[in-house]
């Protein structure tokens, strides 16, 4: 479950714009072999994020 989203700039009204908001699901479903991007399931559909955006997304794991 998304937290929030960390900062005030133009990545975070991206993000945001993207459907990370408080309260939402969010689901990790693979990493690239080098690490980047990571990707995520959020409302439905498949995110791509690197590795510095999904760091500025603060979450709760919850149980499965």
């Amino acid at each position: 479950m998304i937290l929030g989203v960390d900062g005030d700039d133009a990545l975070v009204q991206q993000l945001e714009a993207s459907g990370l908001w408080c309260g939402v699901a969010i689901e990790r479903l693979a990493t690239a072999p080098f690490g980047d991007p990571l990707l995520f399931r959020v409302h439905g559909y498949r995110l791509a994020l690197r590795q510095s955006e999904a760091a500025r997304v603060r979450v709760r794991e919850t149980g499965a």
